[in-house]
């Protein structure tokens, strides 16, 4: 089929550079000496899981119990749930653990006496926050290396390591201070687990990651592995941030016009929220659209003025007066979440559509 054919909205894969992501990254992981387990939550995609196993990655991550169980039921055995653990997910983590190698993460002393005292084994990693301040034990708390020793010493628990995610990468103006975080990261990282080795806590694994932090560091010397997601579509807002260029962004959102008054220099696309999602883009960057308008798809060239300037549920709004029933393909500020809104991805390879793929999006 050929892409005018395709009803819209339609969230569209671009095949060859979905492939020349996923080799990248483990190309760069190789190169840096670490193991990759991606996250699977930007894509939720069995097949898109299984190129990123066909080129080395050894395990995923996930961020709910559902992906868990989806993943584990098409046969990835080794899986990190990089999420503070749930309390009310107990019984279906303890499900999927049974079969599959689980990984869970902790960072406070009653979720790991929840776990040890559930019946049930687990493996676990102790959240460190390396400068994100989201989730996480801070590594200067006195209780850290407590905790860390709790989860060695408790029934029912393998201390699996610590694990921390990099995310104030995404607060970096440029390169320089995304290389900070990045080196924040590892820093952090690294001297806890010296700490903990000298209070002698063995430590099995320090595992780190962002897509824009892993773009720029160049030295990961005492961490074991990387966990990027957003990496295997990007989107503008990792090409604000610099981490890749305009001809790697591998989804899209084909959208029509449906309405262009005369009187309003504007027009109407059938992409709104549940199409592009509410992400607005770095605005500490400049960016304050809800999507970029693609002017030519195979040079990257984004258009210099049209953009999607606001969104209401079904209900797009372009700043420039276009032709109704015309098309417009939008490079969209956060690819996870307008995946997230899509059931389907029309996998394209040029203008032709090769074949749809499944969106594993549940709760």
């Amino acid at each position: 089929m050929n892409l005018d054919d395709l009803p819209t909205p339609a969230l569209l894969l671009d095949l060859d550079r979905l492939e020349a992501n996923v080799a990248r990254m483990a190309h760069r992981a190789r190169a840096l000496g670490v193991r990759l387990r991606p996250h699977i939550k930007p894509h939720k995609c069995v097949e898109i899981a299984e190129r990123q196993r066909a080129t080395g990655a050894d395990g995923i991550t996930v961020s709910t119990v559902y992906e868990a169980r989806v993943f584990a039921d098409a046969g990835f055995t080794d899986i990190t749930w990089a999420f503070p653990f749930v309390p009310s997910r107990l019984g279906e983590a303890a499900e999927v653990a049974r079969r599959a190698h689980l990984g869970v993460v902790v960072d406070d002393a009653r979720a790991a006496d929840l776990l040890a005292s559930s019946g049930h084994a687990w493996d676990v990693w102790l959240k460190v926050d390396c400068g994100y301040h989201r989730a996480g034990i801070d590594p200067e708390d006195p209780d850290a290396v407590g905790l860390a020793r709790t989860l060695t010493r408790s029934p029912g628990i393998t201390f699996r390591g610590i694990l921390t995610h990099s995310g104030h990468a995404y607060h970096g103006h440029n390169r320089d201070e995304i290389e900070a975080a990045a080196l924040q990261e590892r820093d952090v990282m690294t001297a806890f687990a010296a700490k903990l080795r000298a209070a002698g806590v063995a430590v099995p694994a320090v595992s780190v990651g962002s897509t824009p932090a892993l773009s720029v560091i160049r030295d990961l010397t005492g961490v074991d592995e990387i966990r990027p997601g957003n990496y295997v579509f990007h989107d503008y807002t990792q090409l604000r941030l610099g981490s890749c260029g305009s001809t790697d962004a591998a989804l899209t959102v084909l959208s029509s016009v449906v309405s262009a008054s005369r009187r309003r220099n504007h027009c109407v696309i059938d992409a709104g929220a549940l199409a592009l999602s509410k992400d607005r883009g770095p605005e500490h960057l400049g960016a304050r659209t809800m999507g970029e308008i693609i002017a030519d798809y195979p040079s990257g060239r984004l258009h210099p003025s049209h953009r999607v300037v606001s969104v209401s549920q079904e209900h797009g709004i372009v700043n420039a007066r276009l032709d109704v029933g015309s098309r417009v393909r939008i490079l969209p500020n956060h690819s996870c979440l307008t995946a997230a809104q899509f059931d389907t991805y029309h996998v394209v390879r040029g203008n032709q559509l090769v074949d749809c793929w499944k969106i594993w999006r549940g709760r």
